[in-house]
């Protein structure tokens, strides 16, 4: 079982590398009125079905690091339980929320980060980046006791041809960093703005921003040229020439404009649907990324999944490229001491619903 497991694993991390191109994710940060933060985001992969699961993780449970040798790597057991949007296999949370309060997510960050080599000797305190999500939300409850955990363990790769990934944690306070792994050495950014996409660095995002020092919300005025006038053809002329491609420097532009220039909503829930919304622009059709329209798999979306997470309230919200219903799981109804480890699919039933308007013939009634 535990060969079977590793060669799973080796064949997973393998295919994200192949596929380099269809790995995209998208991250937002919404505040109510009422100060509750909202943090929100894509994920996207569309070289196959990920058969995304919720992961409910009890208090005590414990789990074993993989390790590019085979043999298992850093134990933890989880001080705090956990709810987790896991994908490809249930060790792969890709976003969740703990009983703390506590958000944590991985982003893709191919050919920039770095991990330190494995060494076997250390492998007792060695985590593999997809599982690094699961080790901190079972073991931290704020901000510095992550930065002080990572700054302990080995982070390293399951396979070193892998796509390498960044992180992002955020509390219920609102205060956010970005975790980048680059010469082997953690690195973490406090991120005041709350956006986050893939390559390059999250620094470098910053700085392009102001490339877009002309954009503003609203219309822009008519101006003359020469002897003629000229005016926009209609509303948010303002933002005309905000980048449009699906490349992460241009997602990172565009979350950045519309997460700043979206009104602020009032309470939790307005703010996490005004998320959902926001993030309707950052679906990526399956067949854009495939020359020659060589599509590799039978999905409906690159975008697989989207979710928010209400830290304050301690819930996660998520739809999916089957059903665009917003479902939601509420950490408060939940006894981490006693439920019981699980992994469900996000959706049993592959199909967008669709329900049909019965109309009555009321034309008698009306006569």
């Amino acid at each position: 079982m535990k060969i079977r497991t590793f060669f799973l694993v080796g064949a997973l991390v393998a295919l994200f590398a192949a596929s380099l191109p269809v790995n995209a994710c998208t991250g937002i940060t919404l505040t109510s009125r009422d100060s509750t933060a909202i943090v929100a985001r894509t994920i996207e992969w569309g070289g196959s079905d990920l058969n995304s699961q919720y992961v409910i993780v009890p208090r005590g449970y414990t789990q074993h690091s993989y390790t590019p040798d085979g043999t298992q790597g850093m134990s933890f057991t989880a001080r705090y339980g956990y709810v987790g949007l896991a994908v490809e296999q249930k060790d792969f949370i890709a976003e969740g929320i703990n009983e703390a309060g506590l958000s944590a997510g991985l982003f893709y960050f191919p050919n920039y980060g770095e991990y330190e080599t494995y060494n076997p000797s250390q492998k007792d305190a060695s985590i593999a980046d997809l599982q690094l999500v699961s080790w901190i939300l079972g073991q931290c409850a704020t901000i510095d006791e992550v930065m002080e955990s990572v700054r302990q363990a080995h982070v390293i790769a399951i396979d070193p041809r892998a796509s390498t990934v960044h992180w992002r944690f955020a509390d219920p306070a609102g205060r956010q960093v970005v975790l980048e792994i680059t010469g082997g050495e953690p690195k973490f950014y406090e991120n005041t703005l709350g956006v986050l996409t893939n390559s390059p660095g999250f620094e470098w995002h910053l700085t392009n921003l102001n490339n877009y020092v002309n954009l503003y919300p609203g219309s822009a005025p008519s101006q003359p040229l020469g002897n003629v006038r000229l005016a926009s053809f209609g509303a948010g002329s303002g933002f005309l020439g905000i980048p449009g491609d699906v490349t992460p420097p241009s997602r990172f532009v565009r979350a950045a404009f519309y997460q700043a220039t979206a009104p602020r909503q009032e309470n939790a829930e307005k703010t996490v649907l005004q998320a959902f919304q926001i993030l309707n622009n950052f679906d990526i059709p399956v067949g854009i990324e495939f020359a020659g329209g060589k599509v590799p798999a039978d999905i409906p979306s690159a975008t697989q999944w989207t979710s928010a997470t209400d830290m304050k309230h301690r819930i996660i919200y998520f739809r999916t490229m089957y059903n665009s219903e917003i479902r939601s799981i509420r950490l408060k109804d939940i006894d981490f001491s006693k439920v019981s480890y699980q992994a469900v699919p996000l959706d049993k039933v592959k199909q967008q619903p669709i329900r049909t308007i019965s109309i009555t013939d009321c034309s008698q009634s009306e006569i």
